[in-house]
């Protein structure tokens, strides 16, 4: 469970945050993320302060952080092993062929597209099977293909039972994949609807009477 005053994350919910530019929701994914100290209150985790469950944590953002002189694969070592990830060459493998990069393994980071970075942030982010999974915009950059292995790759996730945050401005790749849309506005939490509960007009619907 993920808890920030009077805001909670059930485990296994897929949330989807929505809103303008500036409403919030990069901020609140940095606060989760332990990039940012909230002004007042506190987040935990599993009933844990956030600071002790930042192992269980994967994350997407704006920044991939990798290494540009280092290859997927050294990447992924370099990860795996500060989380101690067990049976790390074959779970690097794995996230390899999860990502589609298996044949550019070896290749400086620098050297590959920005749609490859992200997709290497991806693997990154769910190497370590983490319980929480906190995602930001994190289809920018990505083609296609690359798009729908990720919607597989948050489906397989919340298939295990793990939790997801996404902030995103999609509103019809959210509606395919999220139990939970959480519209932000102004900084403040301005609705939340479970996907049972949105309107027979849908998603949009929703949204732009939340949004305002």
């Amino acid at each position: 469970m993920l808890q920030l005053d009077d805001w909670q994350v059930d485990d296994g919910e897929f949330v989807a945050l929505i809103g303008p530019n500036g409403a919030g929701k990069t901020t609140l994914l940095r606060i989760l993320s332990c990039l940012t100290r909230p002004s007042s209150g506190e987040v935990r985790v599993g009933g844990q302060p956030l600071a002790q469950a930042r192992h269980n944590l994967g994350v997407v953002s704006h920044q991939s952080m990798l290494y540009a002189d280092l290859s997927p694969q050294e990447n992924l070592g370099f990860f795996g092993r500060m989380y101690g990830v067990h049976n790390l060459e074959t779970r690097i493998r794995e996230v390899l062929d999860l990502v589609g990069l298996a044949s550019r393994k070896t290749d400086p980071l620098r050297t590959l597209s920005r749609g490859m970075q992200q997709r290497l942030a991806i693997g990154r982010a769910v190497l370590h099977n983490p319980q929480l999974l906190l995602l930001d915009e994190p289809h920018t950059g990505l083609d296609q293909d690359a798009c729908d292995m990720l919607d597989a790759t948050l489906r397989l996730v919340c298939g295990e039972g793990r939790t997801v945050v996404m902030a995103t401005h999609d509103l019809a790749r959210c509606a395919a994949l999220a139990s939970r849309f959480d519209v932000l506005a102004r900084g403040k939490l301005a609705a939340s609807s479970m996907r049972a509960d949105l309107p027979e007009q849908g998603l949009l619907s929703f949204y732009q009477e939340a949004a305002g």
